[in-house]
């Protein structure tokens, strides 16, 4: 195939993205052939697994063809939200329109109950046309899967989910404070509880979109005396909180995610804390579809600059008596988008086939697999773009042009430091001693 996927590749479909799908027990064929009465509960499961194939899939097709109109729209703003550093209003007015920002929430909270994977395919494709609104949306669908898996019996929480389908909220994060940087398992604020009413106060200082988001999840600590790595996470309304800024995001890319700094100052109920520890939020949520989703994202900026890069090449083939200007380093851009897709739809299949077993979200090869996943993606976008701006030569390095990914070169760039790949490879170092090299291909 020529030109980059519009859309990443899936294996089989799924109605859930945290829970097991069903399988054929293919043991009790005898017995089948011995039992009418098991062979008939076995078709009408195996005809229900095939109706919950065939709706899945419908809805995959549905949502991408809601997420091209989307970027569609995405793309005749892009220069000017990174120009301006402005928030993406008029992919937002289009995604709302779609109804996108509520795919994942339950159809009994009024969702659709979409597929982790259908959100990720939603990312890239976003991701091609504009990288900033492409990463509102998967920070966004983070918070969106903490709240279906952690806050499943929590009344006010599926009380924001409905809203959130019914409105189209957006959702933002708070987990950077101070000068900590990316270490999201320290909190300095903590919740103070007066009978069934809490507060906080924060100093966020990297909120992406704090301004226009609806509603927000902060972490704290549990309480003033407890430890730092005692955490949980708190959902606000807009109503809430009040922000003051105390920080602006002027940078070299990802401009539209207008990640400025703020102090945050919430009040609330008790029942607003999120029942689960953040610990536990964390590991088995945030940080592997906060890294699958944030790929997929980088995934679409480098698949961009490639397709500019093979029109660039095609332009100048036209015209060419000899060698094909940029043509090794098209190659090279489109082999490593490759195996970018690969190593994420790779690890996306994993989680996906985990589902909600916590032994297998809880062990150390999943844990460094999804760390590493960030790591190794990043790297691979940065380099993808890096050969299609080769390919494009001075057309591409230029700010303006057909062929410029100028743009893409720099959001790309923010991927190493989105959380630091430094910070993670060195909190995986002693992980790395532990896990044994796989004895086959298939390990």
């Amino acid at each position: 195939m020529n030109q980059p996927e519009r859309a990443i590749r899936h294996g089989d479909s799924t109605v859930d993205s945290f829970s097991t799908p069903l399988a054929r027990d293919s043991g009790s064929a005898a017995l089948l052939k011995l039992d009418p009465s098991a062979r008939a509960r076995t078709d009408r499961a195996e005809s229900l697994n095939d109706a919950k194939v065939r709706y899945a899939r419908s809805v995959t097709n549905d949502i991408r063809s809601r997420a091209e109109s989307t970027g569609a729209e995405a793309a005749k703003s892009a220069d000017a939200v990174d120009r301006e550093a402005r928030f993406p209003t008029e992919a937002f007015l289009s995604a709302r329109t779609q109804r996108l920002l509520g795919i994942m929430v339950p159809p009994t909270l009024g969702g659709e109950g979409a597929r982790l994977s259908d959100v990720v395919d939603v990312c890239y494709i976003l991701a091609q046309s504009c990288a900033s609104t492409a990463m509102i949306f998967a920070m966004h669908q983070i918070m969106v899967a903490i709240l279906v898996r952690h806050a499943k019996n929590s009344a006010w929480h599926n009380r924001l989910l409905r809203r959130l389908s019914n409105e189209q909220l957006l959702l933002a994060s708070s987990t950077t404070e101070g000068m900590g940087g990316g270490d999201l398992r320290k909190s300095v604020c903590a919740v103070e509880q007066n009978d069934s009413r809490i507060a906080l106060i924060k100093s966020a200082t990297v909120m992406s979109y704090g301004e226009q988001a609806d509603a927000i999840l902060t972490t704290a600590r549990r309480s003033a005396d407890a430890a730092s790595s005692d955490q949980v996470l708190v959902g606000f309304l807009k109503g809430d909180y009040q922000l003051a800024p105390i920080m602006n995001w002027d940078t070299l890319g990802m401009r539209g995610t207008c990640s400025s700094g703020f102090s945050l100052r919430c009040n609330g109920q008790i029942d607003q804390v999120l029942p689960v520890p953040y610990e536990k939020i964390q590991s088995h949520t945030m940080m592997p579809v906060a890294h699958l989703t944030w790929s997929a994202v980088w995934a679409g900026i480098a698949a961009a600059a490639v397709e500019r890069a093979r029109r660039s090449v095609r332009a100048a083939a036209r015209n060419a008596k000899g060698p094909v200007p940029g043509a090794t380093s098209l190659t090279r851009a489109t082999m490593s988008l490759r195996a970018l897709i690969g190593t994420l739809t790779s690890a996306l299949s994993r989680f996906e086939e985990i589902g909600a077993q916590e032994h297998e979200l809880d062990s150390l090869d999943f844990q460094t697999t999804m760390n590493l996943l960030k790591v190794n993606a990043s790297e691979m976008a940065t380099s993808t773009v890096m050969s299609a701006m080769q390919a494009c030569g001075l057309s591409g390095y230029r700010n303006d042009g057909e062929f410029s990914v100028s743009r893409h070169l720099r959001d790309v760039l923010s991927s190493s430091i989105m959380i630091n790949n430094e910070r993670i490879l060195a909190n995986v170092a002693t992980a790395s001693l532990l896990i044994e090299v796989p004895h086959s291909l298939r390990d």
